[in-house]
């Protein structure tokens, strides 16, 4: 079924008892030409492109839940390209650009609202590394806009400017960043893999990698065995569990970040705000909720939920900021587990396995990146070279010393 206007009118009219499943519900084939474990954000894009791009339609994503369920369900729906280093710059304006087509391209409505990014800095220095980024952005390809005070007061009345702790200089304004429903994402991905052949096989957890002779020969499941001449890992915070099941041992350690959302509010927060004197950003949802979030917990965990001094130190800095977040009721909260690598930039690349490739390590990023990693991934798995705009991505940087360290904190995983 293809989603119109009329369409939306005739179900509505009929009781929507006609509408269609969204994809299949197959179960496994003995074998697949790909294997693609993990069905989030990444990995379903990454079937959907291999598909689309490529052709290779003999495919099976495995979840081990039911798809969306993970990362891409647990987060504040952050979309930008406000990076400053090259190797993330260019991949970051590439996955930007999918995403301005991605509802056409898909014909799913994943509600990409670019409301604009507008980064607050506090401190001359912080306007000088300020105007380094948005000429960066600028000299890429993307937009900047370097906002001053006043600027930032006619857009953004609401927060406080007269305190003397953190006086606001002004802010660094993405007019195309924003934000999309995180949800409608997997689901649009999901839908247009399963259209083109794709098999989704939810409820499927992968419990062993085969390998013989240095090359992948498929994976071992809940669900029985899949044989695959390739098979590529996309499971976020799970990455080094699952990459050890092939006697792999990656540079990445999992956090829990926190995100939270109050009860309905009237439409007041316009933008994507962020904090520069704390790892605090805001937006609001279009059902009324602010969604915000902070740093990480700051220990390794696999638990899917926060502790309380993160919690407390979100509000805080929330606060601080507009203080009329005091006043609104948090609803609820959530924890995702955060794949993070020790220079903050993700991996895309092939492992020392034959026919095994890693989309790993998206730390803050995963989000915003969805597009464009499953586009590059797929590329990497059907060409066995890697995209231009991810070439950098490689998983021997950290051997090499080659970091792309977007926060200048050194190799500090949990630091990113």
């Amino acid at each position: 079924m293809r989603y119109s206007a009329w369409q939306v009118i005739r179900q509505g009219l009929t009781g929507n008892r006609g509408w269609a499943p969204v994809w299949r519900d197959p179960a496994p084939r003995p074998a697949y030409d790909v294997v693609i474990v993990g069905g989030g954000g990444h990995g379903l894009a990454t079937a959907y492109y291999l598909a689309k791009n490529h052709g290779i339609t003999n495919v099976a994503v495995l979840e081990k839940g039911y798809l969306g369920g993970g990362n891409v369900g647990r987060n504040t729906t952050i979309v930008r390209a406000n990076y400053l280093l090259p190797g993330n710059s260019e991949f970051y304006s590439h996955s930007l650009k999918l995403w301005e087509g991605l509802e056409e391209e898909l014909n799913f409505n994943v509600m990409h609202s670019q409301r604009g990014v507008i980064n607050i800095f506090h401190s001359d220095a912080q306007r000088d590394a300020a105007a380094r980024r948005g000429n960066a952005m600028l000299a890429q390809g993307d937009d900047a806009i370097l906002l001053d005070r006043d600027g930032v007061r006619a857009m953004l009345p609401y927060l406080d400017f007269d305190q003397a702790r953190f006086p606001i200089h002004g802010g660094l304004y993405h007019p195309r960043g924003g934000t999309a429903r995180h949800d409608a994402v997997a689901w649009g991905f999901a839908r247009g893999a399963d259209r083109l052949g794709v098999d989704l096989i939810q409820n499927c957890e992968v419990t062993g990698i085969s390998v013989e002779g240095g090359q992948v020969r498929g994976v071992e499941t809940t669900r029985g065995a899949i044989r695959a001449g390739k098979v590529g890992l996309a499971a976020a915070g799970r990455s080094s569990q699952v990459a050890a099941m092939a006697g792999l041992r990656l540079p990445i350690e999992s956090h829990v970040l926190q995100a939270f959302v109050t009860e309905g509010l009237k439409p007041v927060v316009d933008h994507v705000v962020t904090f520069g004197m704390g790892h605090f950003y805001i937006s609001q949802s279009d059902k009324g909720g602010l969604v915000f979030g902070g740093d990480l917990d700051f220990y390794a965990s696999y638990a899917a939920r926060g502790n309380l001094p993160m919690a407390e130190h979100v509000m805080e800095a929330g606060v601080a900021l507009m203080p009329m977040l005091a006043r609104a009721r948090v609803l609820r909260s959530w924890g995702g587990i955060m794949d993070m690598t020790p220079d903050g930039s993700p991996i895309i690349d092939r492992t020392p396995v034959g026919g095994l490739f890693l989309n790993a390590g998206w730390c803050y990023g995963g989000f915003k990146a969805v597009p464009g990693s499953g586009w590059s991934f797929a590329h990497l798995i059907a060409t066995g070279a890697p995209h231009g705009p991810a070439a950098r991505y490689r998983l021997d940087r950290f051997a090499r010393g080659d970091l792309i360290d977007e926060e200048g904190r050194g190799s500090q995983h949990n630091l990113h």
